[in-house]
């Protein structure tokens, strides 16, 4: 929901401690060989001195028809039964055609040994920081979001035990567990009582470069505008429609909740 997104980077950040995805340094970085599986988009409008700002997180999108699998000469890059674009890590040869077809560019290849090229005290140190239940890949793969897919299995099998169902709420990913405003929703699409269905069928959902006929599992919800009266000439001279709170009958502040304004 990018009403409610502030772009603090905390989804990154939990992302990478989740998923065991090394920290590669801003050198590496400006070499064009950044590995967070979670990018923090953003987009300037208005005045070049006072412009406003829009974050947008940005991760695999898990396309039902998706342009990396269909170029994977070794079928690395998979369809699961449940919709999920999985990561067959000990098929990847690092052709990087995936990468390449990826529109979104979300894929990340490992370029170095980050986890082998240690000391061997440092080795075992670094163990301590693993999450044993995801894989710890090493170079020459390429990697991306999984939707956390190790936590997905955790909860099917909670609750094959049990002998039930998968109920609304029982996964949360990395990225939605620490996201300080609520603003990541996770469920099953198929659903259509799940909170992720209802925001899939809001007014305000898209799904990025839809053109394309990817059809992107993941979508947005437009963010809403709602300045304080105070503020509405600064935000129109900017060359926004702004609206004052009488309009939407509330405090002057844009809320998620306002989504039968979409």
């Amino acid at each position: 929901d990018l009403s409610t997104c502030t772009g603090c980077s905390a989804c990154t950040i939990a992302c990478q401690s989740e998923n065991n995805i090394p920290i590669v340094g801003k050198d590496q970085v400006f070499m064009g060989r950044e590995m967070a599986w979670i990018r923090m988009d953003r987009y300037f409008t208005g005045d070049t001195e006072n412009p406003e700002v829009q974050q947008q997180p940005v991760g695999c999108m898990h396309c039902e028809n998706a342009p990396c699998e269909q170029v994977c000469p070794v079928a690395a890059t998979v369809h699961s039964s449940e919709g999920t674009n999985d990561m067959v890590y000990n098929r990847c040869i690092g052709t990087r055609y995936c990468s390449n077809n990826c529109p979104y560019k979300v894929r990340r290849f490992n370029f170095l040994n980050w986890n082998k090229d240690l000391k061997q005290d440092d080795a075992e140190v670094r163990k301590l920081s693993m999450n044993p239940e995801v894989t710890v890949r090493v170079r020459g793969v390429m990697e991306k979001c999984s939707y956390c897919i190790q936590r997905i299995s955790t909860a099917r099998i909670e609750r094959n035990i049990k002998g039930e169902r998968l109920q609304d709420g029982d996964i949360v990913t990395a990225c939605q567990q620490v996201c300080p405003s609520d603003a990541i929703h996770f469920g099953d699409l198929n659903d259509e009582s799940s909170e992720v269905r209802l925001k899939h069928n809001n007014d305000r959902a898209y799904a990025m470069l839809p053109e394309l006929n990817n059809k992107p599992r993941t979508a947005y919800l437009a963010a809403i505008r709602n300045p304080h009266p105070d503020l509405a000439p600064a935000y129109e001279a900017n060359g926004h429609g702004g609206h004052g709170h009488d309009d939407h009958g509330d405090s002057g502040h844009g809320h998620a909740e306002e989504e039968q304004h979409g």
